[in-house]
């Protein structure tokens, strides 16, 4: 079978290309893992800003469906010292430039944006491979095969497009997230409701932190953040719920009660999301027929960014590959270009900017997007 466009995984990124490619009347073909479009729940709340993610809908021209889910008031912020001290209470004043949104919602708006059949489901990538001339091969593990003329991998952390174009593969940063849920929170939980109050709460302490944000309802969904090695979570049976929930809220022993009842009163097992990333500043030559983007190409610790750069690169290559439709080296080349640079300047969270200065430590600063993505984990 033969593919001019193939696009391997259905994330936002991916879907953005697509969409960005049909608003210029360019086919495409996405091949996902994943079973269905309901396989998995797609996470929490992303804030899709006015400098990338938001210009990426506006080239799929999906804004207004965009607007239609935003979330009102979930750019408030909340900052507490872990004695349950407030030292920042900032309002949500419709004027942060970055509203919050459902993942899932999102992913819908753009799957239902793209012609039937566009999504290939339950293709799961084993193997790909150069055959010459810019064309290359994909290998499923069901067996079957797709020839195409450009190959982009959207396919996240572990992404089996990379190995193409570099041998780069990540690395444990040394932090990993748990993540858990509090469910009915206001009549269950009417602290700790009002302690994250009606968009995020974050606590942070030199070593640890707590980050949390209200979501559709009384919804309470927490990442509390541990700069420790990856065996450290062996002897934890994370099917557990109540035992694995006292564990890790004992790592918060002396934090305020209102605090600790995110990690104590999980209603959910608590989910480990070991935090992995690539090297700063990846690059690689320009191989023809084939590019990367979203995590596969610039994966880096959680710093708020991840989606909407994954949106805006599916968004720019789109529109280099139809300002180029006859020379696709040109469009892969352009886009590069400008994909490096822009994916290595925000590495470092421009937390100082969106939160204001009551906190310094970089890993509270990155917890607002250390959540869902399983491609995060091998």
């Amino acid at each position: 079978m033969n593919s001019p466009v193939t696009i391997i995984g259905a994330g936002l990124g991916g879907l953005t290309l697509a969409r960005v490619l049909h608003v210029h009347g360019i086919e495409s073909t996405v091949y996902e893992a994943e079973s269905s479009p309901s396989a998995r729940t797609q996470g929490g709340l992303l804030d899709i800003h006015d400098y990338n993610g938001q210009l990426a809908l506006q080239a799929a021209d999906l804004m207004d469906e965009f607007h239609a889910i935003v979330l009102e008031g979930k750019q408030a912020l909340r900052v507490f010292d872990p004695d349950g001290t407030l030292v920042l209470d900032k309002p949500d004043d419709g004027t942060g430039g970055r509203p919050e949104a459902p993942r899932g919602d999102l992913r819908q708006i753009l799957l239902d944006s793209l012609p039937e059949g566009t999504v290939r489901w339950g293709h799961k990538v084993s193997a790909a491979r150069a055959l010459g001339g810019g064309r290359h091969e994909v290998t499923f593990a069901d067996g079957g095969t797709v020839t195409t003329d450009l190959l982009v991998g959207a396919d996240g952390a572990w992404s089996r497009v990379r190995p193409l174009l570099t041998d780069a593969v990540p690395e444990y940063t040394g932090k990993s997230v748990v993540e858990t849920y509090l469910f009915e929170a206001d009549t269950r939980h009417p602290a700790t409701s009002a302690a994250v109050g009606s968009g995020s709460m974050i606590t942070p302490s030199p070593d640890k932190e707590i980050f949390a944000h209200r979501e559709k309802g009384d919804t309470l969904h927490a990442y509390v953040g541990l700069p420790v090695e990856q065996d450290w979570f062996d002897g934890i049976d994370f099917t557990d719920t109540a035992a694995s929930a006292a564990r890790i809220a004992a790592e918060f022993d002396g934090w305020a009660p209102a605090l600790t009842a995110l990690i104590s009163h999980s209603d959910t097992a608590p989910i480990l999301r070991s935090l992995h990333a690539l090297p700063t500043g990846l690059r690689w030559e320009r191989i023809p027929g084939v590019t990367l983007l979203g995590d596969a190409a610039h994966l880096s610790a959680p710093n708020g960014e991840g989606a909407n750069l994954a949106m805006l690169d599916g968004a720019e290559l789109a529109k280099a590959v139809a300002a180029h439709p006859d020379d696709i080296e040109t469009a892969l080349a352009t886009y590069e270009q400008a994909m490096f640079p822009r994916s290595a300047e925000v590495v470092t969270f421009e937390g100082a900017e969106a939160h204001g200065d009551a906190f310094d430590d970089p890993m509270a600063q990155q917890l607002t997007e250390a959540f869902t993505a399983p491609d995060r984990t091998p």
